[in-house]
């Protein structure tokens, strides 16, 4: 209101300020470039050779992948096989034909868990894997979230029927790596509020909003598990599922001594809090294993050097073809000292016959 007059007027800055709109452009057709004009720094080669410890090689030619390692300073890339009996064997075999160049982690096969005698069983799949030359055993996220014993009920990760397995493990020197839970996104609801939608969307069947469990109950089950075995050691995969707070990350590592995590598929989320990112890399250089779980690419190793080894600004993320969320990244520019370890020394002590 004019207080002179009382008569409505229209103040030009407060319309300014005030203006929204409502658009009718799909949110996959909306692909923004950004103005920004900030170095560039393309990193071809690692600074030192890298050992990939998380990837998934099943579907591919070995011929085929040591053409991208060769091209961008891969060293040796860890195949985690999703396939179990038989078909694994097969796949350790196939890239252990290479054995400067690829190694192998096993698949937990819960084939059988109603069985009485399911432990034995397990045990011995494990010692057959190990024959073959596997470096680990890996418990994919179905253990907690969807795997059922007898009674239909789910398994809990912290059941206590499975320590033998994880004695077992130490017992053979046999890394047990954990992929618990998901992104705390993913057990949100899939609604306009989320930030991953688009991703959740394209993967519907990755949303555990309606799991019946929380995320931070499944990481404590995991790491009661951790905790009951300090004589084995645990790979948390993808940060330990927990690079969205690095604070209750490093709470994790300070408690438990005998657990190490890759960085793989996490660098979207590592990379949008790049001071608190590089000091946890710089604290705990020693528990940090560089891994991608994504398909050999040599566009995506070199995004994953350029986060680690570069102070570039707001650049894309790797990723799968739905990406992770509408962010970019920030590089954390690290120390020799601590790229040596990351990209290569600390998996060089979970290797057999390479320590």
């Amino acid at each position: 209101m004019n207080q002179a007059s009382g008569s409505a007027v229209t103040d030009k800055f407060v319309d300014l300020v005030s203006a929204t709109a409502k658009v009718d452009l799909r949110l996959s057709d909306f692909h923004p470039r950004s103005s920004l004009t900030t170095p560039v720094h393309r990193i071809q080669q690692p600074r030192f050779p890298a050992i990939d410890y998380h990837n998934h090689l099943d579907s591919m030619r070995p011929e085929d992948v040591l053409a991208v390692m060769d091209q961008c300073g891969v060293e040796r890339v860890v195949n985690i096989t999703m396939q179990v009996g038989q078909p694994a064997l097969d796949i350790v075999d196939r890239y252990h034909a290479w054995p400067d160049r690829f190694s192998s982690i096993g698949w937990m096969d819960w084939t059988g868990v109603e069985r009485s005698d399911f432990i034995q069983i397990t045990l011995d799949r494990i010692h057959r894997l190990v024959e073959h030359g596997i470096c680990g055993i890996k418990f994919w996220k179905d253990f907690g979230l969807t795997v059922r014993g007898e009674d239909g009920g789910l398994l809990r990760i912290d059941d206590e029927r499975f320590a033998p397995i994880f004695d077992d493990c130490g017992k053979l020197g046999l890394p047990v790596m954990f992929h618990t839970a998901d992104p705390s996104a993913f057990f949100e609801p899939l609604d306009p509020t989320n930030e991953r939608y688009e991703e959740l969307a394209a993967h519907p069947d990755w949303s555990f909003a309606s799991a019946g469990v929380t995320k931070r109950s499944l990481l404590e089950q995991r790491n009661c598990v951790i905790a009951r075995h300090p004589s084995t050691t645990f790979v948390g995969a993808h940060c330990a599922e927990s690079s969205e707070d690095l604070a209750h990350l490093a709470e994790q590592l300070d408690t438990l001594p005998n657990l190490l995590v890759d960085i793989s598929a996490r660098v979207s989320e590592l990379g949008r809090q790049p001071y608190a990112a590089r000091t946890f890399f710089l604290q705990y250089s020693d528990r940090i294993l560089f891994g991608t779980d994504l398909l050999p690419d040599v566009d995506m190793y070199r995004l994953y050097y350029r986060f680690l080894e570069t102070a570039d600004e707001y650049f894309e993320y790797p990723s799968h073809a739905s990406r992770q969320g509408r962010w970019n990244i920030y590089g954390i520019f690290l120390p020799d000292d601590v790229l040596r370890k990351i990209y290569r020394e600390n998996a060089l002590k979970l290797l057999p016959n390479l320590r």
